[in-house]
Formats: structure tokens, sequence, C-alpha cells
């Protein structure tokens, strides 16, 4: 007998249709064991009811240890998850049915009661574990959660993991209680409420490396990072304790918090008694910007081991409530997960759920049931787990654990706890959370809950409790003592990704070369200009044809362009066993049509040839990908891929340099200031498109000012001119900034980032009419042994030749020289206007600048650039300019910590003291003294001498907008600049 209940689902393949059809089978088998007596009624309220606790159960799970709230949000009895709603008589409770082999309730049990098919179901789905499973688009999938959570007795463990559990629980009580006592005031950012995350974390971590997991990469808020630093990755106590003593620093740098702080840790787990490589990310309070920066680094790792499949390396990401379905880089990683060439293979997320964001009620910081919902658009399960039932916590681990391991897919724990202090341990929740903070200071502590139950079990006794607790109180003490007699803190000690043995007898101002030789040249050219080897059976488009015969024509006349001269630069790194990436929206083929990195078959569906990575039959791999339409995500991602390994070139290109900034948090927070926080250097490269050309104001500027602004190079100060002063600036500097006009340079400066010593970010503002411009070619004579980058490119015409002769000195940077360079050819002003090119913008040139002002010392100088006046590198210039021509004035260094024993009143007074000196408050007290008798104080004026030499600017106004979007009016502009630049 067959009895269909609903109409099934058009696509069959969906889990919700395959239930339903294997439900209708389990009823068709279960009517002969009942004689046929039993009615359509009951059989269709079974299935009903069983259905619902898979694909429904988690909304009445227990899951919220204060028991105040539901975790989705909606507190209403849903009448399909009332046992009442499926009027089952009484007689039925006992009625045996056969069970299916689609489920797994029964165990080696054919069948039950109904009694305890409900019985088993409402344990598996609704008590304190909730799981949102039956959107996922495998049968296969969907069998193996429920297998997971149905088999009877799977939850049970023995009583020697029942005491780790509360061995490893106690020490996670026991280290906020330690810090609280000790530092009371502290801000910590303290993990109570839910302790349980570091048992959890470390059950993931014993039962992956079980399964052969040797590495992990993990990222956190800065919520309970200390005790995740000190009890995961077992950092050493007294560094940890010593973050809390105001020390100064061992080491260079800013520094940070404590609780942004990284770490990389070897350890032996003593549970798998197999080696663990540990790395926490240090990051900034800035909630999941770390998310992509963990998965561009496990998929480095995993690249460099290749580790294909992702069973040796792999990433943990831990979330608040709040910020994981408020932040959009959430979703912008999310869907990097199933990328081909951003796939870590699965990360495991772990949600401290607070059920509350600093004050914010999650009825008002989210719009959705769960604050993991969002992991639902790539099938990811979701399981919800209640803090307070450690047991239940350990399983969820364990099936997530193996969930990764067997599909290789993401997978979400939600661990509902709540959060004991407020957002910080000086923080008042009772301002905002009155009902639910007198609720939590009568709610015991997860610990001594569990203890009671191991007690009443007779696992343990209340003496061994106190010794545990005992040994780790002695434990911390020690750390403490230790702590105190330190007298620096060392930032080294935080690195969250060393590098083995890189700058190890280095000379740390000494650069490789990077000119080579011109046969490597013209094969890498010519490599690169050919169609694929089989072109007889690879069709390749008719335009690519014509560009490829244009390249070979190049490289015969020794020439590139800007496409061939970045291809040479990659092609030369791959030869020497340097691997090269290149990510970003539309790179393969380029944005602008010039890269075709990767040549399609015209006739066959995803047949390709890259003609970079068939050069040389040993060369390093090379990795070009199109990334998501995203910035934030990819740029984070290709950032953390940087971090592992020095000898590799990592690009990132943005469409436009417009986009940029809609990843500002990765260049403010990581690649500006990563080396000076956390002692982390990156070579990480970013291509910005950046010109002028009438394409209106999202289109023309990668805003180039922002990226000056944020160098860390005193405007005051001219550094001693040496012969490694080229190199030292770029030692001392945080980023180098540079907007290169030839193909040459590019190819220079593309190498030089592996050529240097040590590693910095390069931040290359890049053309797009340059890319077929006339003019914008280089000879291979720029590229051969012996050349290298050229900081400034002087004037090689008329004007250089006759210095005496110039009227006027132009310098600028990037496209807008070949404008200047024309306009000056119309007016056949060659031999009146020097042009200089300024190709590294920051560290500023000022031994180069200084002897080209030199070279004409009776010209006019000017600054000409295409941006607005407000915008582009002018503000930048302009006074390491008049520190140039003039002489550097006094600085007096204010960022170095001041010893003053008076606490923060007196340093503020020191501070005003070194700000003004004692000269100024003689001068305040004079005038003040004047003033009391009646007389005017005397006015200075101050004038520059008349031998002072200043630089102009030339260029468009002031503006909001970094460009116009008329033609017309950009003409116009434009026009008006050339007039100004070629006037004299």
């Amino acid at each position: 007998m067959t009895i269909f209940l609903f109409r099934a689902s058009s696509d069959l393949t969906r889990p919700e249709a395959t239930w339903q059809l294997s439900w209708i089978r389990w009823a068709s088998c279960m009517a002969p064991t009942m004689k046929l007596t039993l009615s359509a009624k009951v059989l269709h309220q079974m299935w009903w009811c069983a259905s619902i606790c898979w694909i429904r159960g988690h909304h009445i799970a227990q899951l919220d240890p204060l028991e105040i709230n539901s975790a989705d949000l909606d507190d209403s009895q849903l009448p399909e998850l009332l046992f009442n709603s499926y009027n089952f008589e009484e007689s039925d409770m006992d009625r045996v049915f056969k069970l299916p082999s689609t489920t797994f309730i029964g165990g080696k049990e054919k069948s039950l009661t109904l009694r305890e098919i409900l019985r088993r179901l409402e344990l598996s789905y609704c008590r304190h574990i909730g799981v949102e499973f039956m959107f996922i688009n495998s049968l296969e999938q969907c069998n193996w959660i429920r297998q997971r959570l149905e088999t009877p007795g799977i939850m049970e463990i023995d009583n020697a993991q029942k005491r780790l559990i509360l061995a490893r629980l106690t020490r996670a009580t026991m280290f906020e209680a330690f810090l609280a006592r000790k530092w009371t005031s502290e801000k910590r950012f303290g993990l109570e409420g839910c302790e349980i995350l570091i048992p959890a974390m470390k059950q993931v971590i014993d039962k992956s490396t079980e399964l052969g997991v040797e590495s992990i990469v993990m990222g956190m808020p800065h919520r309970g990072r200390l005790n995740v630093l000190a009890n995961v990755c077992r950092k050493p106590l007294n560094q940890i304790f010593t973050q809390f003593a105001a020390l100064e620093a061992e080491d260079d740098g800013s520094g940070d918090v404590k609780y942004h702080l990284g770490t990389y840790i070897e350890r032996l787990n003593r549970v798998t008694n197999k080696n663990i490589r540990l790395a926490v990310v240090a990051n900034p309070s800035h909630l999941e910007a770390v998310d992509p920066i963990v998965q561009g680094k496990t998929r480095a790792e995993q690249f460099y081991r290749g580790d294909t499949e992702g069973k040796k390396v792999m990433s943990i990401l831990l979330h608040g409530d709040a910020a994981f379905c408020g932040q959009g880089v959430v979703f912008e990683t999310f869907h990097l997960s199933d990328l081909p060439d951003y796939t870590t293979h699965g990360t495991i997320h772990i949600v401290v759920n607070n059920q509350i964001g600093f004050t914010t009620d999650p009825r008002h910081s989210r719009s959705s049931p769960y604050c993991t919902d969002v992991a639902r658009v790539v099938n990811a399960p979701i399981f919800h787990v209640n803090a307070d039932d450690p047991e239940a916590v350990m399983h969820v681990c364990n099936i997530a654990a193996e969930w990764r391991n067997t599909f290789h897919k993401d997978c979400v724990i939600d661990i509902v706890s709540y959060r004991r202090n407020g957002h910080n341990e000086v923080d008042e929740p009772m301002f905002t959370q009155p009902l639910m903070y007198r609720k939590i200071r009568n709610t015991k502590i997860t610990l001594d809950k569990y203890a009671e139950k191991l007690i009443e079990e007779g696992v343990v006794t209340n003496e061994e409790v106190k010794d545990v607790k005992e040994k780790y109180e002695k434990i911390c003490e020690e750390s403490y003592a230790a702590a105190r007699k330190e007298t620096h803190i060392k930032y080294k000690d935080w690195l969250d990704s060393p590098w083995s043995g890189f700058f190890e007898g280095k000379d740390p101002l000494k650069m490789s070369a990077t000119g080579i030789k011109e046969d490597t040249l013209v094969h890498i050219g010519k490599r690169f200009s050919s169609p694929p080897p089989n072109a007889a059976e690879f069709l390749v488009h008719k335009g690519i044809e014509r560009i490829l015969k244009a390249r070979m024509e190049m490289v015969e006349n020794r020439t590139v362009d800007w496409a061939l001269g970045e291809a040479m630069a990659i092609g030369s790194l791959l030869k020497e066993g340097i691997h090269v990436r290149l990510s970003g929206q539309d790179v393969e083929r380029g944005t602008f049509s010039h890269r075709h990195h990767v040549l399609h078959h015209q006739t066959v569906d995803k047949a390709t040839y890259r003609p970079l990575c068939h050069l040389y039959p040993d060369q390093a791999p090379y990795t070009v990908c199109n990334s998501s339409l995203s910035e934030y995500g990819v740029l984070g991602f290709e950032l953390g891929f940087s971090m592992t390994n020095p000898n590799a070139l990592v690009c990132w290109e943005a469409q436009f340099g417009d986009f940029n900034n809609t990843a500002q948090c990765i260049i403010d927070q990581f690649v500006s200031s990563g080396q000076a926080k956390w002692v982390r250097q990156s070579g990480l490269v970013m291509l910005l498109p950046h010109g002028m050309e009438g394409m209106g104001p999202e289109h023309s500027s990668a805003r180039l000012e922002r990226f000056l602004q944020m160098s860390a190079d005193d405007p005051d100060y001219f550094p001693p001119e040496s012969d490694e002063f080229a190199v030292r600036q770029l030692h001392d500097i945080n980023w180098i900034v540079a907007n290169c006009s030839t193909p040459a340079n590019l190819f220079h400066i593309l190498r030089r980032q592996i050529a240097l010593p040590f590693r910095k970010p390069l931040i290359l503002m890049t053309p797009k009419s340059l890319l077929r411009h006339p003019e914008a070619r280089s000879s291979f004579d720029l590229m051969n042994e012996g050349t290298e980058f050229l900081r400034i490119i002087p004037d090689e015409g008329p004007a250089g030749t006759n210095p005496s002769g110039v009227k006027k000195v132009v310098f600028c940077s990037g496209k807008v020289y070949y404008d200047i360079k024309k306009a000056r050819t119309d007016k056949n002003l060659e031999d009146k206007i020097a042009l200089v090119r300024v190709e590294q913008i920051s560290p500023f040139p000022y031994d180069l600048i200084k002897k080209e002002c030199a070279k004409y010392p009776d010209a006019q100088l000017v600054w000409a650039q295409e941006e607005h006046k407000n915008q582009g590198a002018w503000y930048y210039v302009q006074s390491r300019f008049q520190t140039t021509l003039n002489g550097g004035r006094p600085v007096t260094e204010l960022s170095g910590p001041v010893e003053v024993p008076g606490g923060r009143a007196q340093e503020q007074g020191g501070l005003l003291r070194r700000l003004f000196g004692a000269d100024e408050q003689e001068r305040q007290a004079s005038a003040k003294s004047s003033s009391q008798a009646g007389l005017q104080p005397e006015t200075q004026t101050s004038s520059l001498p008349s031998n002072v030499r200043t630089i102009s600017y030339c260029g468009r106004p002031t503006a909001a907008s970094p460009a116009t979007g008329s033609k017309a009016q950009h003409l116009k502009e434009l026009n008006a600049l050339l007039e100004d630049a070629t006037g004299i």
C-alpha cells in the first residue's frame, strides 16, 4: 500500500522531495506489519511530525542557557511543532512501526513504537542541539548528518573524555578569573559566559589532527582572544601577562593592544600525540576583517605544501553573533569558499553567540531568524548548541571536524551563550539589558554546573575538582611572577607568520639586481607571443592572433609595451623559481583587453592555454585567476596569501583604481600598518588603474593622495645621503607608492619586490591609455643586465643636455607626462622646459630631486598633475620639495615613550613642554606681562628669504569629485592644465 501524502517537489534531486518519497515508501513497508489496520491519517501525522523535526526542529531546541530568548528571535509556538497538533490517539502511541533504511533512529532495531520514534526524534533535533541542514542540495550529505544525530547513544562519551572536558573548562574559567583579579579595571574582552569555547576549539583541533590535519590557521575577534592564546595555542602565560604591564618595547614598531595580537605555535597535541602548527592571525577591532586574510593564508599554506584537497592545512574562523550577520565581508568570504583558486576546502566557523551586540538587542541588529543565516548561501550545515551542555558542544565539534574532512566544505557551530560582563570589563550592561543581566547574575557558571553533574555521576569528586583548579591557579601565579621580572615587551613574540631563514645571513641594505640577460627577455617574449603548441587544433580568436603577431614584432624589434613588460617581469621571476599569483576582477584578459594571459579555444568550452605557464620545464607555477566581484574580500585574501611565503610575488589588480576604496579597511588596518603593529611584512602588490581620461568620476582616480597620506615618512626630514640611500628609504617606509610611465620601470619595480632583502607592500598606479600609447614603449636596453628601476626619469632631450637655457622645470608623475610632452613639442619649447618624471613618489627621492633642482638653478620649479589640487600627489610632494630645496627643519620626535612618574597628567605636561619648548613659554610670559602693563605685544611677521626656491602648483583646482562627467569639460580642464604647464 502506498499513500501519497503530498505532491512531491518538481525537483526530485532536492532533499525535501527525496524525504517525502522516503517517508511514503516507509508508509508502504509499515502497512503489512499493522495487517493493513493502520489508518492513512496516522501515517500522515507520523510522517509530517518526523519531517518537521528534520526541517524545523531547531526552532524549538532548548538553546538559550538563560532560558530567556529563542535563538531564532521567534518566541511563538509553531503549530506544526506542537505534539498535540497531530491528534495522535493514545492507542496509536504504542503501535509498532517497521523502520525503513532511510532513518537511523532505530540503531540495530528494525521497528519501534510511535512513542519511541517521536521521543528519539525529539532527542536528536529538539534538545540542546538544533541543526539546519535540510536546505543542502545533497541527499548523501543530509543522510550523513542525520546518521550522526539520530544513531542511539552516539553522544555518549566515556569518563576520561568527561574529565578532559572538565579540565579544559576549568582552565578557561580560571584564566578569566585570574585576569579579573589581577587587573580589575583593565579591558581584556573576556570570555565569561562562553568559556566552553576553549574546550570546543580544542576538540575541533583534536579531531582534525586525528584525521590528518597538521596546520591550522585561525582568525577571531577580540573577545576571548587572550584565553584562546593561553589555553588553545598554549602561548606562555608570562608573555600574555607582560602585555598588561606598562613596559616599553624592545623592538621597532608601534605595537597593538593585547587583544589584537596573533601568534604562531608548533606543539605536540597531547590527545592525539601528533605535532600541530597553530597560527592565530593578528587583526584590528574591525570585526570580521580578518576572515579573508585567514582564508588567503590557509590557501597559500595548502598551495606550497601541495595540499590540493586541504587534508593537511585548514582554517577555523571565530565570529560574534552581531558581526557575523552584520558585516558584508562575511558574505564576500563565504563566496570565495568554493572558487577553484580561492577555496580552502572547508572552514569551520564557530560563532560565540552572546545574544547581544555591544548594547544592541538581536531584534534590532538583524532581519534574519538566526545570526548564522548567511552561511546557508553556500549550503553549509549549521549546528546550534547550548553552551551550558558541554557534551553536546563536544559532539557538534566532532561532527564539524568530520564534515570538513569528508566533504571539504564549510560548516558553522553556533554556540548560544551569554556575556557575563558588559561589552568590556568596565562597561555597565544593566543600562540597556537589565532583565538579561539580572538573570545572568543569578546564573551559575558553566564550570560549576558541569562539575556538579560529573560529581553526581561519580565521574569525579569534589576534591578532584578543587585540585584541578588549584593546579591551574598555581601555574598562573608562577607565570605572573615571571612576567613581573620582565623589563620590556617583545613584539616579535607575537608574530603570526614567521619566515624561517628568510632574513638570516642577509645584508638588510643590499638589493639584488633586477636587470636580466637579453636572451631571457627574448625567450620569454617569444613564448608569450606564440600561439598554443597545438595551434592547428586550438582555435584562437582572430583578434588574439593579431595581438600575438604584434607582440612578436615587438620582440624582434627589441621593444616592449606595457603588457609585454609585465609578462617579462612575471616570466623572469618564474624562471628564477618565484611563484607569481595575479588575482582580481577580469585579470586573465585584463580590464582593458591588454593582458591575455589565458587564451580560450573558440569552439571548445573550458579549453584554455596559459602561455606563461609554459616558459621553462622547471619554472615556478604561475597562478592568474579572475576573482569574484569583490574588493574587500579578495584583497584581504591576497594579503593573507602574501604573508605565507616571502619568495612569491602576489599581486591584486583592481578593475579600476577607483574601486579599491571598497577594500579600505584592508588597506588602512592591514596593508599600510601591519608591520608597525604586528611586525608582519608583506610584499603584496596592488595594481590600481589610474588616470584622468574623460571617463567620469568613478573611472579616473585610484585616490593616490590617500595612499600618500598614509606613507610614514617625515616631510621635514632629509635623510643622510649615502650609497644605500634608496634601499634604506625602502627599508624604513611602511609601503611604496609609485606611478610608472614606462614598461621598463614596471618590469624593474615588480622584480624589485623580490630583489629586496625585506618585503614592503607596493601601491602601483597603472595606466589605461598608455597600454597602447605608441610612445609608452621601452627598449630591451633598459631591461638588460646592469639596468635598474629609475626612481625619477630626468629630461633626456635638449633641455636636459643644455640646462642653462631652461626657463621652467616641470616635475610630474605618470600618464600626464605624455600630455605635457606633446604640448611642449607643439610649442617648440623642448629646450626651454625640462620634464622630470617622478616614478617613485613614496618614499620621496630627495637625493635625486635635489640633483635635478641643482641642475637648473635659475629655472622656475613646477609640480604638474592631472588630478585636482586637493587630490593626487601635490600636498605630499609640496613640503618634501621645500625640504629638499631649503633643508629640513629640526624635528622633535614625540612618538617615543616618555617616562613620567607622575602619571598621565604629568606625561601630557611633559609632551607640551617638548612641543613648545622653554623659549615659547618665556615668550608667552613676556606677552602676558606686556598686556598687563597696557602695552601691545610686538607683531612678528615672517617671509621667505629672497634666495629661497619654491615649487608652484600646476593642475586642476580643488574639487569634491575626482573628475567631471562631461567630456567637453574634461578637455577644457586638460587644455588649461597643459597651457599652464608649458607657459613661460
